[in-house]
């Protein structure tokens, strides 16, 4: 949980840049990778991150910058490098709204989803949903045959640049 704006930024831009990389590893040949028609694809996901990036701050009273359409709405676009740029927006908006608060902020109730939240928590919820679709992501990205990059160790391909085998299966 947060206690001060300062630390959500860091997490954030560590989170972003996370996400950023997934993005890019994604294109567009593949963006139609789901476990089954019934389930989101690699776009639907990465573009459910810009929605949610726009919708749960708004709970908060932010206002986001860099989407046009309505949260959840919208269709996503037909690129993954639009999906990629628009995300790019509307994260460095997140993290300009959050800076304007100040750390009492974060104990102040708010309204999310028929509940009351408070902005700490809504912030950390907003980090690790993202980091919970993330997680998704990667599985479809290997179900795809796509190289995953990364996030908080290497993944199995990257093991050679630390000069070791990646561990067994």
């Amino acid at each position: 949980m947060f206690r001060h704006i300062a630390d959500f930024k860091t997490i954030w831009q560590q989170e972003v840049e996370h996400t950023l990389h997934i993005l890019d590893a994604i294109p567009d040949v593949a963006a139609h990778q789901a476990v089954s028609p019934e389930h989101r694809n690699l776009r639907r996901l990465a573009w459910h991150l810009v929605e949610t990036c726009v919708e749960m701050p708004h709970n908060m009273g932010l206002k986001i910058e860099g989407f046009a359409g309505e949260p959840f709405k919208t269709q996503p676009p037909g690129t993954m490098k639009a999906i990629r740029d628009a995300y790019a927006a509307v994260s460095d908006s997140v993290s300009a709204e959050v800076a304007k608060l100040n750390d009492m902020a974060l104990a102040m109730d708010y309204p999310f989803y028929g509940m009351t939240w408070t902005g700490a928590f809504g912030l950390w919820v907003l980090v690790t949903h993202q980091s919970h679709h993330r997680g998704q992501m990667t599985v479809l990205m290997r179900q795809a045959g796509l190289k995953v990059p990364g996030t908080y160790g290497p993944a199995k391909e990257e093991w050679v640049a630390f000069g070791m085998a990646a561990p067994a299966v």
